[in-house]
């Protein structure tokens, strides 16, 4: 029957159908009798409706002239009430709007700019930053493994290329691999994270490779949450925090609990507000899991070993499973700074601590000095997870089959670089060090930049990409936003974006301090981009603040 109606379509869309042949008298002659026998006791139902073909569009009509439109299954009212929760501002209404202002420059329309620049996500290649060669090298050669036999490549890239070949199904990367990862990447990771904490103890078999970070932190908080009422999964997260976090906490139907960093101490982690979060959170959910992001995002600060020790205290005495988002653990500026990995930092602790305290920690090929986010590679290490709930985890990861073998080759790279003594390594490292530094440079021209702006106030960026500083809102714009129903911040951003084409994204889809106001920004454009950016951020900020103080002026 499927080869029949096949037969069908085929006349019908040659054309082939004369007026003295039904289309069933010519899929005759390439039908067998049994398959004859269907058509003559059809043809009459077929005769009868003429073959009316309808598209989509006129068949909507049509039943709507009859009144026979069927009511559709899933509607707002139906919908998934997690989801309508969901809320993930990077990609929110700002950035809808920059792509409609650019569909129109396009189209010719005039603007006072001639291009949009997009600063509102971290996607460094997007923004012009070049691939590290190396690693696209072995990509390259993992997808195409002919070029094994090119002299172009040098023999370092095609070593790393055969190993992980071998280690997939069919040496191909284009073969599934085991839902963890495939296994001799998860133990090169597990040797980095070794290195990395100076000999800290790593087994591969606690390595799980992901689709970048956030596919291994929404899976650890599937495993995590639970319960209706008191008994409701909370989970702690800092703000400002990244949104993935209240994404997944409304999705997954968890409660949310804030602690608030100290913006007035370069957005440290405060151990009281720590403390007042989660017994506040406690007369209304069970606080289960404590999540850090170090460096921040997007508030840049990098935390000192101090509080991260004060941070693993708490979460022993209070039985708090630590998610440590350390994604940006190469991307550090600040030379009074130093990135400190939850686990070694743990396991310095001592044994008590470290044979104890559940810990999942999340690296990603998307930031660092790569910058690869199309690839989608990560990793999580989980450690002192229970047997049971181990075997639980891998049933979950199953269930999305694998990550990305290409993106695992990617991450394999990035935890198993060139050493000192391959060919490879000093084009590596002329690379590496020259993103490194041209971030640094650039996360110090944006902090001085707009702190010489009256009524802006930006702390430093030790670290990750981007900026958060604080904007002073005038009065009247902000009763102009109510009015409109749509938060300050969004206004003062809707506005930049409309006036200079710079997208930004408003601090209130990051979370911040009730009064205060900010946007955040990525360092990452080209140097001579960012100083057009800031300096555009600066002409607007005084204009608006000036125009508001007009209408304030003329009112009174």
């Amino acid at each position: 029957m499927h080869r029949f109606q096949s037969l069908a379509n085929r006349c019908l869309a040659e054309g082939v159908l004369k007026r003295n042949h039904s289309p069933l008298s010519i899929i005759a002659l390439e039908l067998p009798c049994c398959v004859q026998t269907i058509r003559f006791r059809t043809q009459g139902f077929i005769e009868k409706s003429r073959l009316k073909r309808f598209s989509t569009a006129e068949a909507t009509v049509d039943a709507r002239e009859n009144g026979k439109v069927r009511e559709k299954i899933l509607t707002m009212e139906t919908l998934n009430p997690n989801v309508k929760a969901v809320e993930y501002a990077v990609r929110g209404p700002i950035v809808i709007k920059a792509g409609e202002i650019e569909q129109e420059l396009r189209q010719g329309k005039k603007k006072p700019f001639t291009e949009v620049i997009k600063a509102n996500i971290g996607d460094a290649h997007a923004m012009g930053q070049q691939p590290i060669t190396f690693l696209r090298q072995v990509v390259a050669l993992c997808t195409c493994p002919e070029l094994l036999d090119s002299p172009v490549f040098p023999e370092d890239a095609k070593l790393r290329a055969r190993r992980i070949l071998q280690g997939c199904g069919g040496e191909s990367i284009g073969s599934y691999s085991s839902s963890p990862g495939v296994e001799c990447i998860r133990k090169d990771v597990a040797e980095y994270v070794t290195q990395r904490d100076q000999g800290v103890p790593t087994s591969w078999d606690n390595i799980f490779l992901t689709t970048g970070a956030s596919d291994g932190i929404m899976n650890i908080l599937k495993l995590l949450v639970s319960g209706q009422g008191q008994s409701r999964t909370g989970v702690m997260i800092p703000i400002p925090q990244y949104p993935l976090y209240s994404a997944a906490i409304s999705e997954l139907g968890a409660a949310q609990v804030n602690y608030y960093l100290d913006e007035n101490n370069c957005w440290a982690l405060d151990m009281e507000e720590l403390h007042r979060a989660y017994h506040t959170a406690k007369q209304y959910c069970t606080p289960r899991v404590l999540c850090i992001i170090n460096p921040g995002n997007p508030t840049g600060q990098v935390q000192s070993r101090k509080c991260i020790e004060d941070v693993l205290h708490f979460a022993y005495e209070e039985k708090l499973f630590v998610l440590s988002d350390e994604v940006y653990q190469e991307n550090v500026y600040s030379p009074d700074c130093q990135f400190h990995s939850f686990k070694k930092v743990l396991y310095e602790l001592g044994p008590e601590y470290f044979n104890s305290v559940e810990l999942a920690s999340f690296h990603s090929t998307s930031k660092g000095y790569t910058g690869e986010c199309g690839f989608r590679g990560g990793y999580m290490e989980v450690i002192n997870l229970d047997p049971d709930v181990k075997a639980q985890l891998v049933k979950l990861l199953s269930v999305r089959l694998c990550p990305p073998v290409s993106g695992q080759a990617a991450m394999d790279v990035i935890v198993n670089p060139p050493q000192t003594s391959e060919p490879s390594h000093p084009q590596f490292l002329k690379e590496k060090t020259a993103i490194l530094s041209t971030l640094a440079e650039k996360a110090r021209l944006t902090e001085h930049t707009l702190n010489k702006v009256p009524g802006i106030k930006c702390n430093p960026v030790q670290g990750a990409m981007y900026a958060f500083p604080r904007i002073f809102i005038p009065p009247r714009a902000v009763e102009e936003a109510k009015a409109l129903g749509i938060t300050p911040d969004m206004l003062y951003c809707l506005r930049l974006l409309e006036e200079t084409g710079i997208c930004v994204v408003p601090g209130s889809g990051f979370g911040q301090k009730e009064g205060t106001y900010h946007f955040r920004m990525t360092i990452l454009p080209p140097p001579e981009k960012l100083k057009l950016l800031l300096e555009k951020v600066q002409s607007f900020h005084m204009k608006f603040v000036e125009h508001y103080r007009e209408l304030e002026e003329t009112s009174v």
